[in-house]
């Protein structure tokens, strides 16, 4: 009972119920007593009044002192209440608009709920979004890339894709896309953090630039090709789209009209099982690959530029880019020439052997600060954040691959090695606790 009492959040609550059940505790067996010893002593009830009210002060005393701290409870991010471009964390947002781009692709307009400014973004980056979900016991976290472009940001434009259930298995369809789809709708309030992300496309540079996508990766390109076409349309840009048809292709009519304003924005379209309707709306049938970017791309680029030398932004099914990044590579493009983005993971460029930290130290102890919880690591428990939710710790996370930063924590002690390099840029005190696993005998964490 008195754990219980220690539960409730609200101070004033929390004195009440805590005087009453200690009050309860004391005049309920001493009025017991009494009537069974002699019921007619009028001055053993004052006594039991005055012990009563003595109770129940000392209990609502000790109430008000007796709450969780604030290390022993999960505590919910800080949502700022004013705007600004000094946003740093999360922040309540509105859904402006809500339009479905295909069968599959919605996009979500958004705007800041307390009215104040949003900080442009540079284009490719992307959002991270909060869900309060009801059938799941703890907030949903996901990251979408940012499909629009302005000169001055007063929304921000999230296009998702409706996630099935994947064949051949028993995974669940994607809960946050589909809760965005079904639930989430113009008027309702969802939590964002700032734009983020490192593949992002330097709008002033002046050598050309391939964007290849296919399904929903065409959204960071969108917001790519705006870009260019609104700061710097001098530059040629390669807009390379792949579909299954065109009911799947979503932004085509958006994307032919910037290319219509602007001449040096070159599109090609390729639909690998096109339907009669489609007739006039692709350029090619097939799929989008490193010929089809030998055999059309590059002469144009010859022709306009004098040169084929580039630079490649891939962004789409794991699968598809591991495929381009070969053959590109086989082509002779160099790796720093081709930027990608996935919140899937993709084939690493080679395999190393990882070291294993369990060879220098017995054992590694690893302190999570603001969870109270000291615990020993061991190699077979993971990363560090499938070993804190394994501990019944569970740190802020999205993509798990160290893309999003959403997992970024303070390390105040020790060091860590990454499976991975990071994607995601990372504050020099530090560290993605997705991929990475201790270093050192003693690690402390801020989590």
């Amino acid at each position: 009972m008195l754990e219980d009492i220690r539960q409730i959040s609200n101070p004033l609550v929390r004195a009440i119920t805590s005087g009453l059940f200690l009050s309860s505790l004391v005049t309920i067996p001493a009025s017991a007593a009494i009537f069974l010893v002699n019921f007619k002593n009028e001055s053993a009830y004052k006594f039991i009044f005055y012990a009563s009210i003595a109770s129940a002060t000392v209990g609502a005393v000790g109430g008000l002192a007796s709450g969780k701290s604030k290390s022993e409870v999960t505590e919910r991010p800080i949502v700022e209440t004013t705007g600004g471009m000094d946003w740093k964390d999360w922040r309540k947002f509105v859904i402006d608009r809500k339009v479905k781009e295909s069968d599959s692709i919605t996009s979500f307009y958004l705007k800041p709920l307390d009215g104040g400014t949003i900080p442009n973004f540079t284009p490719g980056q992307f959002l991270t979004i909060q869900l309060d979900i009801p059938e799941q016991s703890r907030p949903v976290i996901r990251t979408y890339s940012l499909s629009d472009y302005s000169r001055s940001s007063t929304y921000y434009r999230l296009s998702i894709k409706r996630e099935p259930t994947p064949p051949d298995t028993i995974a669940p369809a994607g809960i946050a896309s589909n809760f965005m789809h079904d639930h989430v709708h113009e008027g309702s309030v969802i939590l964002v953090k700032p734009p983020a992300g490192k593949f992002v496309l330097d709008v002033n540079s002046s050598q050309p630039a391939v964007l290849i996508s296919n399904g929903v990766g065409i959204t960071p390109m969108i917001s790519m090709a705006k870009a260019v076409s609104l700061l710097n349309p001098q530059r040629h840009i390669w807009f390379l789209h792949g579909a299954r048809d065109g009911s799947l292709h979503a932004f085509r009519d958006e994307v032919n009209a910037i290319a219509v304003s602007n001449p040096n924005l070159h599109i090609v379209y390729c639909y690998s099982r096109p339907n009669l309707t489609d007739e006039g709306n692709y350029q090619h049938k097939g799929y989008v690959d490193v010929d089809l970017i030998k055999n059309v791309v590059a002469p144009e680029m010859q022709n306009f530029y004098g040169s084929t030398d580039a630079e490649y932004f891939l962004c789409g099914s794991p699968s598809f880019m591991d495929s381009l990044r070969d053959g590109l590579r086989e082509w002779g493009v160099a790796d720093n020439k081709v930027l990608f983005e996935s919140f899937a993971k993709a084939k690493p460029k080679k395999s190393e052997p990882a070291q294993d930290p369990s060879q220098e130290h017995d054992s590694i102890e690893i302190v999570f600060g603001k969870s109270g919880k000291t615990l020993s690591w061991s190699p077979n428990d993971g990363t560090i954040l499938e070993f804190a939710e394994a501990n019944d710790i569970y740190p802020d996370h999205s993509c798990r691959i160290g893309v999003c930063g959403t997992c970024m924590c303070k390390i105040s002690e020790g060091e860590v090695e990454y499976a991975q390099a990071p994607t995601a840029s990372v504050d020099g005190d530090s560290v993605l606790i997705c991929i990475s696993k201790p270093k050192t005998a003693r690690l402390v964490l801020d989590i």
